[in-house]
């Protein structure tokens, strides 16, 4: 597993289930700790999985994609400037492609996906060309079918049970990814449909991964949250997809 600090900063990297109970009153602080920002973002889609072949997941994979053309130049993106750091300045994003890749098989109710595997499993596709080599700004986005779990490495949380999705790198490599299960359950519903769930979930990862890819990035130094855990249950409607707002430090608020 990667050993930067972010592996271990469970609070930072994972969109958590929602819990009872309210944050504490102390508004963050979001710091920057002097490592990499995304400038240029440029996202690309992997559903794992023969689900995402069939009906009605085909649908959700093609909405999935629309969604991320259109949020990685809409005013989500531009939020993010305010945490441009000398020499690394956000921008605006691109959806650079797709891929449905049937194996090797998931199947529901077997055992998760564990970081160990997907790891794996993405150096392999890089090696075979499914998947395109990583840059300074490429970011995978793994979506699970529907009853398959995942594991994170850290502390072994697992989705739906303790996080709803979740980001994170390889050390040493340009590999940056998201992990987005099919999400079903009450702490992970959002808005009419499994698509609005995924729309919030994934909003949130994007700006995270944008802002703190490696551990070094934008977060707040009491409670580890990054820009996304602050404002976690807070939600908008954008271009007619459900995101999630997102803490603008400046502003002192969360915002779309």
């Amino acid at each position: 597993m990667a050993q930067s600090r972010k592996s271990f900063r469970v609070p930072g990297r994972a969109s958590r289930v929602a819990r009872a109970g309210g944050r504490a009153s102390k508004p963050p602080d979001l710091v920057y700790h002097g490592g990499r920002v995304l400038t240029s973002v440029r996202v690309f889609t992997i559903f794992w999985g023969a689900a995402w072949s069939e009906l009605p997941h085909e649908r959700e994979a093609a909405t999935l994609n629309r969604f991320f053309e259109f949020i990685l130049t809409s005013s989500l993106m531009d939020l993010l400037t305010e945490y441009s750091v000398p020499g690394q300045s956000i921008g605006h994003g691109t959806l650079i492609g797709t891929t449905t890749v049937p194996t090797p098989p998931l199947r529901a109710r077997h055992m998760p996906v564990t970081e160990t595997r997907l790891r794996k499993q993405l150096k392999r596709w890089i090696a075979q060309g499914t998947i395109p080599r990583p840059t300074r700004n490429t970011l995978y986005f793994v979506y699970l079918p529907p009853g398959v779990t995942t594991v994170m490495a850290a502390d072994r949380s697992r989705s739906c049970k303790d996080v709803c999705g979740y980001h994170n790198n390889v050390q040493g490599t340009e590999i940056r990814y998201a992990v987005e299960p099919y999400v079903t359950c009450k702490g992970c519903r959002y808005g009419r449909s499994v698509v609005d769930s995924l729309t919030k979930i994934s909003s949130h990862e994007l700006c995270e991964a944008i802002t703190d890819p490696e551990g070094g990035g934008w977060y707040d130094d009491t409670s580890g949250d990054e820009m996304g855990d602050v404002c976690n249950d807070k939600v908008a409607w954008l271009g007619g997809y459900l995101v999630q707002k997102e803490w603008s430090d400046s502003r002192r608020i969360c915002v779309a």
